[in-house]
């Protein structure tokens, strides 16, 4: 598995809008390409995103087919309250993963 990094400052001051990124690794198979015997290898995109920010639900997305490998998502939320910042994504045949750090608010 790819590394996957989400970053987001450690401290930001109550009601301070602060961006989250997050580079999503996953192994994609676009559903185009043969294997060494001519079949096409199964589509396994990521399908869906959310991010949790000390548990509620703050971004979600819905992927499609034209996704890059490893996407790379950036988006703002303000600061209300010291929590994780959790974000998830989900693939096609079940494949799920997720990545958290926690911010403080002063």
């Amino acid at each position: 598995m790819a590394l996957s990094l989400i970053n987001a400052p450690a401290r930001v001051a109550r009601g301070h809008v602060f961006e989250i990124r997050a580079s999503l690794a996953h192994a994609m198979e676009s559903g185009q390409r043969a294997d060494s015997e001519g079949r096409l290898l199964a589509r396994d995109i990521i399908r869906r995103v959310e991010c949790r920010y000390a548990g509620e639900l703050i971004f979600a997305a819905d992927l499609f087919p034209a996704i890059a490998a490893n996407p790379y998502l950036a988006f703002h939320t303000v600061a209300v309250a010291s929590g994780p910042i959790t974000v998830r994504w989900q693939g096609e045949h079940g494949f799920e993963h997720s990545a958290s750090v926690t911010l403080e608010v002063t």
